[in-house]
């Protein structure tokens, strides 16, 4: 399998000038750990839940000892202290991105994120972001037994995943690709994530069953209660 057979392929993106709490409120709202950066159009930056939660605001910026603080580089204080005071997605974003392609093999991916220590990779064709894979999607890879070559599956099961994603956009009551993932294996269709009602639910599996050569409809989905923000 590749890439592009397990990413998320609409990917929720902010702009460098976006202010740290609103990146913080969207990460909450739409329940991801990271939003890719864009600007002009080219991925430029990451904000995860690891560049925002040492924050001067909460009290848990990074404090070294006076000693450690002798041997730290003027480099490594002056980044830290960006990272806990900056106001902008620009100050506070990783900028230098792991990337793959849609065709990158899913071993290629899986050695990424263990050996860069990263939770999700975003899915470069060209400069065009068109997903991003993360450990989740992995998993859910491996919950169906279709971590085998990639050269192997039925080029169908392509077919209906990006028929069901065109089919999920047309309509308000589909969840976004965003916040659950479709898997495909030897025609089973896999629905994983959260789902905010029932009745959500079995219109997912109703839309699912539709699509053409589909075998089974496997419902991994949860429902998710929604709190407010205070």
């Amino acid at each position: 399998m590749e890439a592009h057979d397990v990413m998320t392929p609409e990917v929720i993106c902010v702009g460098p000038d976006m202010p740290v709490t609103d990146v913080a409120k969207l990460m909450v709202q739409n329940r991801i750990s990271a939003v890719p950066v864009l600007k002009d159009g080219k991925l430029v930056g990451i904000v995860s839940e690891g560049d925002l939660f040492r924050r001067a605001e909460l009290g848990t910026e990074r404090r070294r000892s006076h000693w450690l603080e002798m041997f730290a580089s003027g480099t490594a204080l002056a980044l830290e202290y960006v990272k806990s005071r900056g106001q902008s997605v620009g100050d506070v974003m990783t900028r230098d991105v792991v990337t793959v392609t849609p065709a990158t093999s899913l071993r290629e991916v899986a050695h990424i994120l263990e050996t860069r220590h990263i939770k999700r990779v975003p899915v470069l064709e060209g400069e065009r972001l068109v997903g991003i894979v993360s450990r989740v999607n992995l998993i859910q890879a491996l919950a169906m037994q279709s971590v085998a070559s990639s050269g192997n599956e039925p080029v169908n099961d392509r077919k209906i995943r990006t028929a069901l994603f065109e089919e999920m956009a047309r309509h308000k009551w589909a969840f976004a690709p965003t916040s659950a993932n479709v898997t495909v294996e030897d025609g089973v269709v896999y629905l994983w994530g959260s789902v905010l009602t029932e009745a959500q639910r079995e219109a997912m599996i109703v839309a699912a069953r539709g699509i053409q050569g589909v075998k089974r409809v496997e419902d991994r989905m949860m429902e998710v209660p929604v709190y407010p923000l205070v």
